[in-house]
């Protein structure tokens, strides 16, 4: 029996996922806007999110979570941090058949400084949950050109199962068991995003994004390590793969956002002249919280957070972090994977 998807949210990357599904699987793809939802149904094109791509024939566009949720074996959300719960507790009521659910979002809830996947647990306990990750910038998935991402869930052969509703001739998927790993990973390369866009912004060479870079997968695996996810993840696809092309990527809303910062511009201003979520100005605070209830420094990363905050400027920052201690490159911590 083929399987029946549905794509819960309608960004970018929703519907690049919808239309990577759509192709050769049933497939709804739930839109927040009854007009936008129209609007894709009707052009066969998402022109807010993703203007210019041609979405499949097979793909319903719906405002209703009830319609997107009928006969759905399995559920992309793809919606941000700070709307995932309540989008959860609203399709509830529909999603009894549901057999897995994949979280494509990359950012720690505020409040409870849960992953997604927890969030997913905590609102939907029977259904299991999952993650896809990895350097995927929606427009060049949804153009076709070659990437490739990673699914993990507890179970291998369910994992098995949604990386072959996914892959196609231009985009790879692999898969795995490590959504610890691979959720830490994707949340906190957007917050260091956000650290290599203020260096551009403020005028810095290829040495200090480097840097930047490598102390931030160092960050990224202590973190990650500490909480049971795996160190071969955060080499992979999930990790340095994600952490490179979100740092680097002019395309990268997160490096944006820290740009701006750098170049002087009110966090303020900033946000609200984009129309996409920077899930790393959300995830900042949460994350450094996650890390300081485990006992993890996470240096780089309190300093996004101060800046987002507003109690730094991000020289101030920057300082901050050249006058560290001296201290050993590499924690023997992190070549000890967390017991579980």
């Amino acid at each position: 029996m083929d399987e029946k998807v549905a794509v819960i949210g309608a960004g970018s990357w929703g519907t690049a996922v919808a239309m990577l599904v759509g192709t050769s699987h049933p497939a709804s793809l739930w839109v927040r806007s009854p007009q936008l939802a129209v609007s894709i149904q009707e052009s066969r094109e998402n022109a807010t999110y993703l203007p210019g791509v041609a979405l499949p024939i097979g793909l319903t566009a719906t405002s209703s979570l009830e319609e997107a949720l009928i006969d759905a074996n399995v559920v992309f959300m793809a919606v941000p941090s700070h709307g995932f719960r309540a989008v959860l507790n609203a399709l509830e009521p529909y999603a009894a058949h549901v057999e897995a659910m994949i979280s494509l979002s990359k950012g720690i809830e505020t409040g409870t400084n849960l992953r997604m996947s927890e969030v997913i647990s905590a609102v939907l306990p029977d259904v299991p949950a999952g993650v896809m990750t990895g350097p995927n910038l929606a427009r060049e998935v949804a153009e076709g050109q070659p990437a490739a991402s990673v699914v993990a869930l507890p179970d291998e052969a369910l994992a098995r199962r949604v990386q072959g509703l996914v892959h196609t001739r231009t985009f790879r998927v692999y898969m795995g068991t490590d959504v610890i790993g691979c959720e830490i990973a994707g949340a906190t390369k957007n917050v260091m995003a956000i650290a290599a866009g203020i260096c551009d912004g403020l005028g810095f060479g290829e040495n200090t994004r480097a840097v930047l870079i490598t102390r931030g997968l160092a960050e990224l695996g202590r973190l990650g390590v500490s909480l049971g996810g795996k160190v071969l993840t955060f080499g992979g696809l999930a990790g340095v793969g994600d952490l490179v092309a979100t740092c680097a990527s002019p395309k990268s809303r997160n490096r944006t956002v820290g740009f701006e910062l750098g170049q002087g511009r009110s966090l303020d201003d900033i946000v609200s002249g984009m129309q996409m979520v920077a899930e790393g100005v959300k995830s900042a605070g949460p994350l450094v919280g996650l890390a300081r209830a485990h006992g993890v420094e996470m240096p780089i990363a309190e300093q996004v957070e101060a800046i987002v905050d507003g109690r730094c400027t991000p020289r101030e920052a920057l300082l901050a972090l050249m006058d560290r201690p001296a201290r050993p490159e590499w924690d023997e911590a992190l070549l000890r994977e967390a017991p579980g």
